[in-house]
């Protein structure tokens, strides 16, 4: 499994309206809303490469800077579980 962490600084007064837009615009195309899980490296890249920099520019706006992304490998997780309906 493999994990990206996104962090944006919003401009003053403006964290409602960057949350209005990603859950308008673009948690139907993600997984999670500040996580988001991959099976592979390479699923999480092809998102990057086809579909981040859409979604980038529609808060670029709304924001004071791009949003700094970070990525790891998840090497334990009860997420799994959580999504089968079982308890963790």
């Amino acid at each position: 499994m493999f994990v990206r962490v996104v962090e944006v600084k919003t401009k003053p007064e403006k964290a409602r309206e960057v949350c209005s837009m990603l859950h308008e615009k673009v948690l139907s195309t993600l997984k999670a809303s500040s996580l988001s899980f991959w099976k592979t490296k390479e699923d999480a890249e092809r998102y990057r490469r086809e579909d981040y920099a859409k979604i980038s520019e529609m808060i670029q706006h709304l924001v004071h800077n791009k949003p700094k992304v970070h990525a790891f490998d998840v090497e334990t997780s009860t997420c799994h579980k959580t999504a089968n309906g079982q308890s963790a």
